[in-house]
């Protein structure tokens, strides 16, 4: 029986493949079996993770290759599940017990795993615990990159000590924790477990909701981290984003107002909402009082204070410098510019036109 089994779909990632597989083998509690499908790769992921797997230091790892998978992330995903399953003897109930799947661009913290079990044996009806991401820092080469690279890492860091741990939005694809009873659920009702559909931009997200259709529960955990890298360009971040909010969209279009997709709704429309005040309102305020001077503004003066002093705040856990970057509020301003763009061109994009391709 497998206790812990970690899944890591790869393609092209022969830069930070071995930092991914070395973070496995430094966990406190590791995993029984490594299984990487390296998933239409045309470097030399496949040589870096053979080089890992033929280490005798290294947990037990078996690489596969699929140079063709027309369903890109999910479709590696499920060719591992399946050759997973042929190994146990065809159902992974009561021969493994929890698969962990990761990106190959991510590194984990040495007790992610004890701390996944821990949690996950909580409550026997969690099916998931998904990582809290943090980015990557030092890898910047010019004041925009810094500047771009800086505010992933302020949002990823803000977003991990707010998740909404209860029912969470999305088990993050850099770094989940599934039971394997819950995973073997869902391809006993729909055949498999991540949706094979070009449609499927987000399969971490669709699978979230597959799960808490299905009766289980997921959850988010703080101290399970998980470090990923971020978008050095804006083209990146913003190719990146519009891929995540598009699919999101997208899977909320098909499911319709559920309680398991009200939250996401609300809090999508929230965000919009948002953009308008501060675009709209905020602007002709600020007019206002460049004509008539500050002093006649009170309510702005108090305004100004509250969004010094409260994103600062909620930062406070990354350090001083992230929490002078948001009380200087003009960084923040020109990366919620960006967020505004992503989010409303995302929206957009799923009502009037079809899907792109992505590998």
């Amino acid at each position: 029986m497998y206790e812990t089994v970690i899944l890591v779909p790869a393609r092209n990632e022969e830069v930070g493949v071995l930092t991914s597989l070395d973070s496995l083998s430094r966990q406190t509690r590791r995993p029984d079996l490594i299984v990487v499908v390296v998933n239409n790769s045309t470097d030399r992921t496949e040589d870096f993770a053979l080089r890992f797997a033929e280490d005798e230091s290294t947990p037990e790892t078996v690489v596969l290759n699929i140079p063709d998978n027309p369903h890109k992330k999910a479709g590696a995903l499920n060719y591992g599940l399946n050759w997973l399953r042929q190994t146990v003897g065809g159902r992974l109930n009561g021969r493994v017990g929890h698969i962990l799947v990761m990106d190959a661009d991510t590194e984990l913290h040495s007790r992610f795993i004890e701390r996944a079990r821990n949690v996950i044996s909580s409550d026997p009806d969690i099916g998931g615990v998904s990582a809290a991401c943090l980015g990557r820092t030092d890898l910047w080469r010019n004041p925009w990159q810094r500047f771009l690279l800086g505010m992933q890492i302020i949002e990823y860091g803000r977003a991990a000590n707010s998740r909404f741990r209860r029912d969470v939005h999305t088990m993050s694809g850099a770094g989940s924790f599934y039971r394997a009873e819950a995973l073997q659920g869902l391809i006993d009702w729909r055949g498999e477990v991540f949706w094979e559909d070009h449609r499927n931009l987000v399969e971490d997200y669709e699978t979230t909701l597959a799960l808490k259709e299905s009766g289980w529960k997921v959850t988010a955990n703080q101290l399970c981290i998980a470090y990923t890298d971020l978008m050095p360009t804006l083209r990146e971040l913003i190719q990146q984003r519009e891929r995540w909010s598009r699919g999101t969209v997208d899977a909320l279009r098909r499911r319709g107002w559920t309680k398991f997709t009200w939250h996401s709704i609300i809090t999508m429309v929230l965000g919009l909402f948002g953009f308008a005040y501060i675009f709209i309102w905020g602007a002709r305020q600020l007019v206002s009082a460049a004509q008539y001077s500050l002093s006649t503004h009170p309510l702005l003066w108090a305004l100004l204070a509250f969004w010094i002093v409260y994103p600062a705040l909620r930062v406070r856990t990354l350090g001083w410098k992230a929490m002078l970057v948001e009380a200087l509020l003009v960084p923040e301003l020109v990366y919620t510019v960006v967020r505004a763009y992503w989010l409303v061109s995302s929206i957009l994009k799923s009502f009037v036109t079809r899907v792109s391709a992505w590998k």
